[in-house]
């Protein structure tokens, strides 16, 4: 059997490694971590777009300009001032013709030009059956058949204008027939027999009326309906008599066409096939220039697509979606250039959810514990950034205790040690020495054994309790709690598994925060800072941890405000009160009788503030930090690191 190796060509290629959004997972986590919760963080990246592409606000800026430069390119009524134009000069011919005449006969025709009706639509009828003395004057009236017949058309069939231009009476029954099948397709459709093979043979004969090309009925439907319901909001946007005129000077053409009934019910036919297009309503239009029919038609109906296109670029409405964004109405709106940034946007969306970062709720994107976890990995590194720049590093203590825990590294046997024996290294140092010497057996000695090392790891219980009363928005400092929250968890979740940590998360009430949960907060106004609430959760989880060596960090912007009354119910006043100090202390005093070290981490420097939490740490024996703006991080995972050696740093 041969085989042959070539390019695949089979569609996406099977082994091309997944789209990197590492750079779209770190502007959302720029954002997360900055305060924002990961729904908006999302949200932001798509409306920003990514480094090199219009995001959605730009499309949806695009899209605005082109609505007011299509709204500032011309009047709706330009059709009615060419009527009149050419009305004009027809009569002016034929006055002209009529002046030598010496009879009677060219008197009276005087008489009746200059009682025609003011209104050009009775005018240019009552006209119909006038003898005309000017061949010029003649052609210049048959000029406005001509007109509106091809405006009209070319409103309802673009690309119409010049092929019905001076048409024979052969032309237009052609297109009597064309909209006649057209009709006839549609009512099938309508009655659930229309097939493909219908719009084929109807494309074979009359596909030369639709430059365009579509492929099916319904773009075919799309196309024409759009126009239509364009039309219509054209007339609408008239004034009563200017709407009046010029839907009078339309019947006229088509019925000296021996169009109208074809066209009435093509308008009907595209109205039942789709209803939820708008048909009708006012435009605004602000040009100087007058814009015929047709392309005042073409106007509307691009605006229609524009104002639809900024509905969905901005995402503004209940289960909204990028896939909901019609690639076509992109294209048609803002070109081909706008079509691949939105596939770039879907893109980066698809990759995110099929790669795991992000899931699709009731309520939008989020973010997957996956995402979650990187972003305590960056916020980790970040702060590590930081310790490391200064000295702090690696902490583990390396023994031979047969408890530790792996750490993947090998060292030669001392007496005495307890670990378990590397064999593989073991046997591969033997056979090294013995090849070397040229024996024929291995045989083992003692120096060629080696040992696993280990770590001895202490287990330790951590509450970490984060202010999130409303004050932490309003300072700019939540961005930076989180961070820290998320950096501290990330490096006990995965440096030290042997450790138990909780977030807990307190204003006027304290509840324990998943990263999700803290991540994803959104703010309420409430008001309280209840401390004694949050202490009190903390005992719990360390109460589940009666082994591990106790600990909690408290990030704050302000004094208890807060407490917990005998009903249950959160009690706040502002200033604190007595009772609450007095509640908040009296957890105090029990998480130290339960000998938990209470280390305070300041972002205010508030005397009332400082002056509570100093008494905290002489009650407590915990430290109290005022760290600057930006090195909470540093100063909280340093602590915990410190902590968990034993020492202490100076405070």
């Amino acid at each position: 059997m041969s085989v042959r190796y070539g390019a695949w060509a089979g569609g996406p290629d099977p082994m091309e490694p997944p789209y990197d959004i590492r750079q779209a997972l770190d502007e959302i986590g720029d954002d997360v971590l900055a305060g924002t919760s990961a729904r908006d963080a999302l949200n932001r990246l798509l409306r920003r777009g990514p480094s090199g592409r219009d995001g959605l606000d730009s499309l949806r800026r695009r899209a605005r300009e082109r609505s007011r430069d299509l709204r500032r390119s011309g009047r709706l009524d330009g059709t009615l001032d060419q009527v009149r134009e050419l009305l004009d000069q027809a009569l002016e011919e034929e006055k002209r013709a009529l002046f030598p005449i010496p009879d009677d006969a060219a008197r009276m025709a005087e008489a009746e030009l200059d009682t025609l009706p003011r209104d050009i639509s009775r005018a240019v009828r009552e006209l119909a059956d006038y003898q005309w003395r000017s061949p010029e004057a003649r052609q210049t009236y048959e000029q406005i058949q001509d007109l509106l017949r091809s405006e009209v058309l070319d409103a309802q069939f673009a690309g119409m204008k010049d092929a019905v231009q001076n048409a024979t009476p052969e032309d237009l029954e052609r297109v009597r027939q064309m909209m006649s099948a057209l009709n006839e397709m549609l009512d099938a459709d309508a009655r659930g027999e229309h097939t493909p093979e219908d719009f084929a043979q109807f494309m074979a004969q009359y596909g030369d009326f639709f430059p365009e090309q579509p492929q099916n009925l319904d773009e075919l439907v799309d196309q024409l309906a759009r126009r239509a319901a364009a039309a219509q909001q054209l007339l609408d946007s008239l004034t009563a008599e200017q709407r009046e005129e010029l839907a009078g000077l339309m019947a006229q053409a088509m019925a000296q066409s021996g169009l109208a009934d074809e066209m009435s019910r093509l308008q009907q036919g595209l109205r039942a096939a789709r209803p939820d297009l708008q048909w009708g309503g006012r435009q605004r239009m602000d040009g100087e220039q007058g814009m015929g029919y047709s392309d005042a038609t073409g106007a509307l109906a691009e605006l229609a697509d524009l104002d639809q296109l900024d509905e969905l670029l901005s995402q503004d409405y209940p289960g909204a979606s990028l896939e909901d964004i019609d690639e076509e109405l992109v294209e048609r709106a803002l070109g081909r250039a706008a079509v691949e940034d939105m596939a770039q946007l879907r893109r980066i969306e698809r990759e995110l959810r099929e790669q795991g970062y992000v899931q699709r709720g009731s309520d939008g994107l989020r973010l997957s514990p996956r995402a979650l976890r990187r972003l305590g990995s960056t916020a980790l590194r970040r702060v590590f950034a930081l310790v490391e720049a200064k000295g702090r590093g690696g902490h583990d203590v390396r023994d031979a205790g047969a408890a530790g825990e792996i750490t993947g590294a090998s060292r030669e046997w001392r007496f005495g040690d307890e670990q378990p024996l590397d064999v593989v290294r073991s046997v591969r140092n033997a056979v090294l020495r013995n090849a070397g010497a040229g024996a024929r057996e291995v045989r083992m000695q003692a120096e060629d054994f080696e040992v696993v090392e280990t770590e001895r790891r202490a287990s330790a219980a951590i509450a970490l309790l984060v202010d999130m009363s409303y004050s932490m928005e309003l300072r700019g400092t939540w961005g930076e709690a989180k961070t820290t929250a998320l950096a501290l968890h990330s490096l006990v979740t995965t440096k030290y598994p042997q450790d138990a940590i909780e977030i807990i998360g307190f204003s006027d009430y304290a509840r324990v925060m998943s990263p999700n949960a803290l991540v994803e907060h959104d703010w309420d106004r409430v008001q309280g800072t209840n401390l004694q609430h949050g202490l009190m959760l903390a005992r719990r989880h360390l109460d589940k941890h009666r082994g591990a060596e106790p600990m909690i960090l408290v990030i704050t912007d302000g004094e208890p405000t807060a407490h917990l009354a005998p009903d249950g119910f959160a009690d706040f006043a502002w200033p604190p009160t007595d009772e609450t100090i007095a509640a908040t202390l009296a957890e105090v005093e029990r998480c130290t009788r339960r000998g938990a070290t209470i280390n305070v981490f300041m972002l205010d420097d508030d005397p009332r503030l400082v002056a509570f939490m100093q008494d905290v740490g002489r009650r407590n024996g915990g430290r109290v930090f005022q760290p600057k703006r930006g090195a909470l991080g540093e100063y909280v995972v340093a602590d915990y690191l410190t902590s968990r050696r034993g020492t202490r740093r100076a405070g």
